[in-house]
């Protein structure tokens, strides 16, 4: 089989996807001003836009029997995901912004500063997430993703949304709506599903064409293709001096993921095949943002990531991908 043709369909499925959760965020965003969300809670609110596709591609993987595609999606993206969009903003917030004193402070210390509230609203109520994925699917006793796990997660991301708004709620502002926006909107969530499934089919071709496992593409080809549009938007709204929107939203994204994204996998039960292979996997899908909680205290006055701290995040993922190659799939 020509792997190709898939690749590029690939490529164009995922570009739909994204499109899509981009026209279905614009009523989400003004739904975010008119009700007073700051920008970490807002980015809380938002990503079950911005998460959409991922989520789709796990409604789509689980309906055509294929979970593990899901699975390896949901790990990978989650894995990848924090140190790709840190670095990004990092270099697209190396300019001067309008009416920002502030922030030539910031560039003359090599700092990506953020709003230290991601970390009480984001940060640590997703690592809770995690660790409660972690206990719900590790144990023998009831290892792999069960019904009752499913429902237990999607408990998990409403109370992880519920108290990011409880903590980032202001004065709502007036707000203006259009009819084109919310048919543009309509038309974003047939690009979502069409999307999904077209990025689900091709990877289900090309993993063929490998001889490779499905877990292992839904790890390696699913999961990097669906982040990867991101980087245009972390890039533009960073480079627009929205900062710390542009950082923190990967957080909340994640979050959707290992909860809503878990649900349909869930609902299908899905085994833990290579326990091997998914026990590493979380450890470092709870590792990113270990080191974002640790090293986002620069001082009382300031947070954010310094430069070296930029790479231990790119480092730390260069140690996945080696311990993935020469330990767990044994490559070499």
């Amino acid at each position: 089989m020509n792997i190709w043709p898939w690749v590029l369909v690939l490529g164009l499925a995922a570009w739909a996807a994204h499109w899509g959760a981009d026209r279905l965020l614009t009523p989400l965003k003004l739904l975010r001003k008119q009700w007073g969300l700051t920008a970490s809670a807002g980015a809380a609110f938002l990503a079950l836009v911005t998460a959409s596709p991922e989520v789709a591609i796990n409604i789509t993987s689980a309906a055509r029997d294929v979970s593990d595609i899901g699975l390896g999606n949901l790990l990978g993206s989650n894995i990848i995901s924090i140190p790709l969009m840190v670095t990004i903003a990092y270099f697209a917030s190396r300019k001067q912004f309008k009416n920002n004193k502030e922030h030539q402070e910031h560039l003359d210390k090599n700092i990506l500063a953020l709003n230290k509230r991601s970390v009480s609203v984001l940060s640590l109520p997703y690592l809770g997430i995690i660790a409660l994925v972690a206990i719900l699917t590790l144990p023998k006793p009831w290892r792999g993703l069960q019904h009752v796990d499913g429902w237990i997660m999607l408990a998990a991301y409403a109370a992880f949304l519920t108290h990011a708004i409880i903590k980032g709620k202001e004065k709502g502002k007036k707000v203006e709506w259009n009819k084109k926006q919310v048919w543009l909107s309509i038309a974003g969530a047939f690009a979502i599903a069409v999307g999904a499934f077209f990025i689900v089919k091709a990877t289900e071709n090309i993993v063929s064409a490998l001889n490779i496992s499905e877990i292992v593409g839904g790890l390696f080809i699913t999961g990097i293709m669906t982040t990867a549009p991101e980087i245009f938007k972390t890039w533009s709204v960073v480079k627009g001096g929205e900062v710390t929107a542009g950082t923190t939203s990967v957080i909340a994204d994640n979050a959707v993921t290992m909860t809503v994204a878990f649900f349909p996998l869930a609902l299908v039960t899905t085994p833990i095949e290579d326990f091997e292979l998914f026990w590493v996997n979380m450890a470092f899908v709870g590792l990113m943002p270990l080191l974002y909680t640790l090293f986002v205290h620069q001082s009382k006055e300031l947070h954010g990531f310094s430069r070296w701290q930029i790479f231990v995040f790119d480092a730390a993922y260069i140690v996945y991908l080696l311990v993935m190659v020469f330990y767990v799939l044994k490559l070499f």
